[in-house]
Order: structure tokens, then C-alpha cells, then sequence
């Protein structure tokens, strides 16, 4: 059975694993998972397109097979440049699809595909995590250190149509006309990563009115404090007095999206919870996945207004 079969099963059934490619940067390796992998090409700087005024990092356009797709140097954006990659390595680039985009990665070469437990994936540091990093978490993989680069943080430093903010300001007024006074009594909960997507999430959120707000930022914690909210409804306590719906992300240290939705699912306490996955992932298949797990919602980030009309229909606010 090959690596993409695997993850198909791994990730409908929910058993919290995943694969990740791991790739060097210099001589550092680093990783990311390979759901996000289309194919890898090796580096022909003939087929790149130069485009001027563009960035550092972005090296221009690529041609691939007619079509062309946005190139970014990993290593000068991401690595440190004393990390210099051995004079005999063939640099390839990593074709990745997310968020409905295809961009093209160039780095100095791949290892191999390792089959991972989210619990084994360890969180960014809070005191690094406050800076914005370009990483969401990390493995130990054969002694070696592994970061889990993050992409869609990367992909938004270039281009701001990607971002959360750009989305939100151009619906900002839609947004705002008529925010029913009901959201504020909603409780909510969001488990994310992304430092940067967890703040624009919560930005848009807040000026939505949706400010009975707590945060999380992996799969584990929240469903630890979720087990929390169980305890109090056994002790007497309305489950809709404490928590009425979920944002999770898919990919997170841990415990993914994907496994903590299938646990508040199965539970007979807390499957009345509406429960979102919002994630660079959402395409046709993995839409599939999603409704396996019991998920009432799926959205493709940045579709942040999307999202929040879709947290009022769940909760039964829709035209109030």
C-alpha cells in the first residue's frame, strides 16, 4: 500500500498519526505533512520566471506542465544563512496545494516520510510562539529535531489576498450590520496552531460579537478542558450553559482536529456539541473525512466570513 493510501486511513479513522516529509534546509531538517504535498520536482532554475520587485525569498514564477505557480526560496526565508547545503545536493521543490492554492517550495533536498503520532508533535514555546513563528511545533525523529514549518504563515507574508485580515476587511461592514446581541452569551472554543491564524481568528471573532471566546493551541488541551466542561454537566449544569461550539483546526501537537472531533462526537455528554474544522486542508476528500468524524461544518481558511455565517446557522442565529 503506498504513503497517500496509508494517510487516507489514517485520517478517516481518526487514530491521531499522521506522515510528515522531512526535507533539509542547509544541513537542518525540517518538515511538513504530507497532505499538503502534490508532488517533488527536481529545481530547474530555467523554468523559473523572475519577476521584478519581488521580495527575498520569492524567487519569481514556475512552469509547470503549462501552468504557472508561485516559487519561494525556503531556505533564504526561512533558514539561517549559515546553513549551507553540501556542494553535491540536488535541491528539489516541494509542489504543495492548500487553502485552494498551489505554490511551489524550493529546498535543498528530501529525506523520507515518517509516520508520526500527533502526541509526539511538541508545541512552539509560548515565549516563541508570542513572536509569530514560522513553525507550529516540533518531533524527535532519530535524534534529529524536526520543525514543522508552517506554510500557510509563509505563503501570507507574500501574498496579503491570503491572509485572514484581507478577508475580513473586505466583509467588514457585511460583518458588522445587525451582529445579533446573542452571540455574546455563546460559548465558544478554538484550538489552533498557527499563532497567526489563531490571532486572526480571534480578531474577527471579537468584532463579531463573539467574545465568550476560549483559546487553545493544540488538540490535547482543549479536550482536556473540554473534559473539564463534562465534569460540571455531571454535576448538574446544562451543557449549553457551558459550551456551545468548537473551531478546531485539523493539523495540531498532540491531538488533530480530526480525533478530537470524533471523541466529543462518540461521547454521548458532548455530542450535542456543534463542532467546526477549519483548516488549509478542506478539499472534496477531505470534506469526506470531516463528515466521518461527525463534524457539523467545514471551511477552507482564510474564509473567515464563511466561517462565522456558518457558526450562526449552527447555533441557530441565521437571520436574527
Amino acid at each position: 500500500m503506498d504513503s497517500c493510501a496509508k494517510q487516507d486511513i489514517l485520517l478517516e479513522t481518526g487514530t491521531n498519526e499522521m506522515e510528515i516529509i522531512e526535507f533539509y534546509l542547509g544541513t537542518q531538517p525540517f518538515g511538513i505533512n504530507v497532505q499538503k504535498l502534490k508532488e517533488i520536482i527536481p529545481f530547474d532554475s530555467e523554468a523559473v520566471t523572475v519577476v521584478p520587485g519581488c521580495t527575498d525569498g520569492m524567487l519569481g514564477t514556475l512552469l509547470l506542465r503549462g501552468s504557472t505557480i508561485p516559487l519561494i526560496d525556503l531556505k533564504s526565508h526561512v533558514a539561517q544563512k549559515e546553513a549551507a547545503a553540501d556542494s553535491d545536493v540536488r535541491q528539489v521543490v516541494l509542489v504543495c496545494e492548500f487553502n485552494g492554492r498551489i505554490n511551489g517550495f524550493k529546498v535543498d533536498g528530501v529525506n523520507q516520510i515518517h509516520r508520526v503520532s500527533w502526541e509526539d508533535v511538541q508545541p512552539m514555546a509560548s515565549f516563541i510562539d508570542q513572536f509569530h513563528p514560522r513553525f507550529t511545533g516540533s518531533v524527535n525523529i532519530g535524534g534529529r529535531e524536526i520543525l514543522i514549518v508552517d506554510l500557510e504563515h509563509i505563503v501570507a507574508e507574500f501574498d496579503s489576498e491570503s491572509s485572514l485580515d484581507y478577508e475580513f476587511g473586505a466583509h467588514r461592514e457585511q460583518m458588522q450590520e445587525k451582529i445579533p446581541h446573542t452571540r455574546e452569551r455563546m460559548k465558544l472554543m478554538m484550538a489552533e496552531d498557527s499563532s497567526l491564524i489563531r490571532a486572526g481568528i480571534e480578531k474577527v471573532l471579537r468584532a463579531s460579537n463573539y467574545n465568550n471566546l476560549e483559546i487553545f493551541v493544540d488538540g490535547q488541551d482543549c479536550y482536556d478542558r473540554i473534559m473539564e466542561v463534562k465534569k460540571q454537566v455531571a454535576e448538574g449544569q446544562p451543557l449549553g450553559d457551558l459550551l456551545n461550539l468548537l473551531i478546531t483546526d485539523i493539523e495540531m501537537p498532540k491531538m488533530d482536529g480530526l480525533t478530537l472531533c470524533r471523541k466529543i462526537k462518540e461521547d454521548p455528554v458532548l455530542k450535542d456539541v456543534k463542532v467546526i474544522l477549519f483548516s488549509s486542508l478542506i478539499n472534496a476528500q477531505m470534506a469526506v473525512k470531516c463528515d466521518q468524524v461527525g463534524a457539523d461544518g467545514y471551511a477552507t481558511k482564510p474564509q473567515i466570513p464563511y466561517l462565522v455565517e456558518m457558526m450562526d446557522q449552527q447555533l441557530g442565529l441565521s437571520g436574527t
